[in-house]
C-alpha cells in the first residue's frame, strides 16, 4: 500500500509544491522545476512545471508553464500546454496553448493563440535562468518591481 518504489524519479525530484500563502506577498521572480501554488499575491514572473492559481491568488507578470490552473487572478502572459480557467478566474492578458478549457462564469480579456506543434514550452529544466554578474544588490532589485503592483497589491500594504 505504501511502497516506496510506487513514485516514478520525476515525481520524487519535484517534491513537496511550493506555496505562496494568502497573507503572503512577494515582488520578484519564481523558477522551480515542480508545483507552484500562489494563494497570495506575486508581482513578478514565474516559470514552473505546474503552476496553481487558488481564489485569492494575484499574479501580475509572465507565467510560463507545463500545465496551468487559473481560480484567481492573472495580469501578464501564460504559455503552458494546458491551462484550465475556473468560473472564479480573472485573466486579463494573451494565453498560448496546446489546451484550453474556460468554464463558465471566468473572465477572459486578451488573445488565445495555440503553440504550433515544433514549439516547446520553455521550462526550467529546458531554459536555466542565467543572472548577470553586473546585477544591482537585492533592495533596487526588488524597488524595480514596484512598478507592476495593482491597486490591490498597494491596498494590502
Amino acid at each position: 500500500m505504501f511502497s516506496k518504489g510506487s513514485k516514478s524519479s520525476k515525481d520524487a525530484q519535484r517534491g513537496v509544491p511550493s506555496i505562496i500563502s494568502a497573507d503572503a506577498k512577494l515582488i520578484g521572480d519564481i523558477v522551480s522545476e515542480g508545483e507552484v501554488q500562489i494563494d497570495g499575491q506575486v508581482a513578478g514572473d514565474i516559470q514552473c512545471h505546474t503552476l496553481v492559481v487558488g481564489e485569492s491568488g494575484a499574479i501580475t507578470g509572465a507565467c510560463v508553464a507545463e500545465v496551468t490552473r487559473i481560480h484567481g487572478a492573472i495580469t501578464g502572459s501564460v504559455t503552458s500546454r494546458s491551462v484550465y480557467l475556473a468560473k472564479t478566474a480573472r485573466m486579463i492578458g494573451d494565453i498560448t496553448h496546446e489546451s484550453l478549457a474556460i468554464e463558465p462564469g471566468a473572465l477572459m480579456q486578451g488573445h488565445c493563440g495555440r503553440i504550433e506543434d515544433d514549439e516547446t514550452v520553455a521550462t526550467p529544466a529546458a531554459k536555466p535562468v542565467e543572472v548577470p554578474a553586473s546585477s544591482p544588490p537585492a533592495p533596487l532589485a526588488l524597488a524595480d518591481k514596484r512598478d507592476k503592483e495593482t491597486p490591490e497589491m498597494k491596498e494590502a500594504v
